[in-house]
């Protein structure tokens, strides 16, 4: 018997993982958790974006689809808006659903409409311009401008601030306004450097905003107003050899230089004689609307804007009015008071209201110091 042993047979085991396979695995396994995470999260999202925005929501918001534009161009469009919650979604949604032939125009839609109400929307085609989807109202205050005018109506209409600033400056449209009031807007067509031929003619009232009214529209009714208010006045205009256009940029002054009518009556005659000695009519209202916005204190930079618009710098009239004025400034500029007395300066007691005229500029300036404490 052979008492030699026989070699034992090991059963091999696992080998044990290297640090760095450790690493390499743990990297894998939270990739690979992150992927589906970021996939449920994806999913979940998309499926979010099918539905509607808001279902609860009632605000109704004007949309411009431009000409040509894609589906992808939409959608970002509609995103912007708020309508959709992703434009992505709705390009993928409307390719995947088969929808084309979508129209340019202008559309009202809110955030409760499902992809598909917008969809088939879009293919129906919207209006040429814009238009208003419930009655509301619209307020010009005297000595509003044009940008006060568009904020006022951003604020109160379907029709934003962009789309009316962009009205006022469609030259086929002004064109269309001044044939059918020539006596208002003829001269305001003819003047150069002009920001907003419109500025000046849009009257002070309370509009009525009807349902489904264009914006043209309102506009219409603004420019309408101001020529009936004007109309009684052309002739005495003409008369006193002076255009529209110089009589409401000078009213536009006026309204925002006096308080009374009879300070306003005044001033004006003092703008009169700056303009007949070829003087600057040098009034702040000016300036600020050169530099696009309001100063409490104007710098010496500010006086020196070669915007066509600083009469501080430059003498006349300028391209025209820097406000919407009241008929009572405009009045007062066709009735001008005290010319014969030769003021050629004003300044104002800002607490009291009260305005010293002076014939002088040494007159003036002594007015000017002793207000210093109290105007400051």
């Amino acid at each position: 018997m052979d008492n030699d042993k026989q070699p034992t047979s090991k059963r091999p085991g696992k080998k044990k993982m290297s640090t760095g396979q450790k690493i390499i695995a743990g990297v894998v396994s939270i990739l690979a958790l992150l992927l589906i995470i970021s996939g449920v999260v994806f999913y979940n999202y998309f499926q979010s974006a099918l539905k509607p925005l808001d279902p609860k929501s009632q605000e109704v918001v004007q949309v411009d689809i431009p000409m040509g534009a894609s589906s992808k161009k939409i959608g970002s469009i509609l995103q912007e808006k708020k309508i959709v919650k992703s434009g992505s979604v709705f390009n993928y949604y409307v390719k995947s659903h088969n929808y084309s032939d979508f129209r340019a125009g202008y559309y009202q839609l809110n955030a409760s409409m499902t992809l598909n109400q917008v969809a088939k929307r879009l293919q129906q085609g919207g209006t040429s311009e814009p238009i208003q989807s419930t009655k509301g109202k619209v307020l010009v205050t005297e000595g509003a401008g044009i940008a006060d005018i568009a904020d006022k109506i951003s604020s109160t209409t379907d029709f934003s601030k962009a789309e009316f600033l962009s009205l006022m400056k469609n030259q086929s449209y002004m064109k269309t306004l001044e044939k059918q009031y020539p006596s208002l807007l003829s001269s305001s067509m003819a003047s150069k450097d002009v920001r907003y031929h419109l500025e000046g003619y849009l009257y002070p009232a309370t509009y009525i905003v009807n349902k489904k009214m264009s914006l043209k529209s309102l506009v219409n009714q603004m420019v309408a107003h101001t020529n009936a208010e004007l109309t009684p006045y052309y002739k005495k205009i003409k008369k006193q050899k002076l255009s529209v256009q110089q009589v409401m940029t000078l009213a536009s002054l006026v309204e925002r230089e006096g308080v009374s009518q009879s300070y306003r009556r005044q001033i004006s005659g003092v703008f009169f004689n700056r303009i007949d000695q070829g003087m600057p009519l040098q009034s702040d209202v000016a300036v600020e609307y050169a530099i696009g916005h309001h100063k409490q204190h104007l710098s010496t930079k500010d006086l020196q804007s070669n915007s066509p618009y600083n009469l501080y710098k430059f003498a006349g009239y300028g391209p025209g009015p820097f406000n919407n004025p009241s008929m009572s400034a405009i009045q007062a500029v066709l009735n001008p008071s005290d010319r014969s007395k030769g003021y050629l300066y004003f300044v104002a007691n800002t607490k009291t209201g009260k305005i010293y005229f002076s014939k002088t500029l040494s007159e003036h300036n002594k007015r000017v110091a002793s207000l210093s404490k109290v105007n400051n």
